[in-house]
């Protein structure tokens, strides 16, 4: 492809990425191609950086910003699940337990997922703390990363099926599973955190959608609307409630509010494994098996897109999933624990249920 047909790989460009000619004279001695400015402005703006997808087309306005930061270190004391050390990320233990039913967790087990589960809503707060125009989100991986380990605990995420970084930052028309990189917030976006949490063998699952600054009334909705599809959910559960009928309550309020529930990713069990039974989809009509019982633990979690389009659209990072119009999407997470007379949000925050 000529150097024309490259659009300006600045994320702030004041004149809408047009097609440019300037290139990085740095990333092209390394063999880096594809970095193009239209003008000293953009270019000196983003010394340094890259965009590691040129060509690639993209459904909204969003682009990664590289070079991603080196691996995190996890000191040797603390310790971690089978694929924090598996060369390509591949959680054994899950796939083993794969098709048994859902693990009822003991008093003593409880115990240590109500509290891996409260230093995960500690971090998350942390890392909230951080949301404002300027700041990249690798700087909010660093923090998140930093917190952990101070917390003798296990970043869940860090090398889960080979993922780079220790918390997923899902800006704008992210769906989820967005990799941290040196792209400053702006005014206006806005941003899920996922933190997941590895502390005396049993994970911790949370996540939350912020604002960055004075956002517009669509997103302002979104979020709104995507935090009332959590709560709601959460209210059916009990001993003997069905998992196919969380998403009997989820997709009403979406669709009545001008949004769609994304059918790619469900909430899930967790426990001593990060991802495991149930399965818990979030849209109406759906065929999830089962019933709660006392001690199960689990996640909902529900992606909402603005418009009427649930389908995701994946970057060639093989993670960043975003809708395929290019238009925002929201999501909030916590997880709950089945009691004998109702549920238990573990990862609540002081105004959560």
């Amino acid at each position: 492809m000529s150097s024309a047909m490259v659009l300006c790989q600045s994320s702030n460009c004041p004149y809408g990425n047009p097609p440019s000619r300037l290139e990085c004279p740095t990333c092209n001695k390394l063999g880096i191609r594809g970095s193009f400015f239209c003008g000293q402005e953009c270019f000196k703006g983003n010394y340094g950086t890259f965009h590691p997808f040129a060509n690639f087309d993209y459904a909204g306005t969003l682009r990664p910003v590289y070079p991603l930061s080196p691996k995190r270190e996890v000191p040797e004391h603390i310790p971690r699940p089978d694929y924090a050390t598996h060369e390509d990320g591949v959680p054994i233990a899950e796939m083993k337990r794969s098709g048994q039913p859902p693990l009822l967790l003991n008093s003593e087990e409880i115990v240590k997922m109500r509290f891996a589960c409260k230093l995960g809503r500690e971090v998350l707060d942390i890392a909230a703390a951080m949301v404002r125009p300027g700041v990249t989100t690798d700087e909010i991986d660093a923090v998140v990363h930093q917190a952990t380990i101070d917390r003798n605990a296990y970043p869940s995420p860090l090398n889960y099926r080979n993922f780079p970084k220790s918390v997923c930052t899902s800006i704008n028309e992210t769906i989820c599973h967005g990799i941290p990189d040196r792209r400053k917030l702006q005014e206006g976006d806005i941003i899920n955190l996922g933190v997941f949490y590895y502390y005396i063998c049993f994970h911790a699952d949370l996540n939350a959608t912020y604002p960055v600054g004075e956002i517009d009334e669509d997103s302002k909705k979104l979020i709104r609307t995507t935090r009332q599809c959590l709560d709601e959910a959460i209210k059916i559960c009990k001993p003997g409630a069905l998992f196919r009928d969380i998403g009997k309550v989820i997709e009403p309020i979406a669709r009545a509010n001008g949004c769609a529930v994304v059918r790619t990713y469900t909430g899930h069990g967790i426990n001593d494994l990060f991802h495991t039974a149930p399965n818990i989809p979030h849209y109406a009509k759906n065929k999830a098996v089962g019933t709660m019982k006392p001690g199960m633990c689990f996640t909902i979690e529900p992606m909402i897109n603005l418009g009427s389009n649930w389908d995701t659209y994946h970057w060639p990072d093989n993670w960043t999933a975003t809708t395929v119009d290019g238009k925002r999407s929201a999501q909030f997470e916590e997880t709950l624990l089945i009691t004998e007379t109702g549920v238990e949000v573990l990862t609540a925050g002081s105004t959560d249920l």
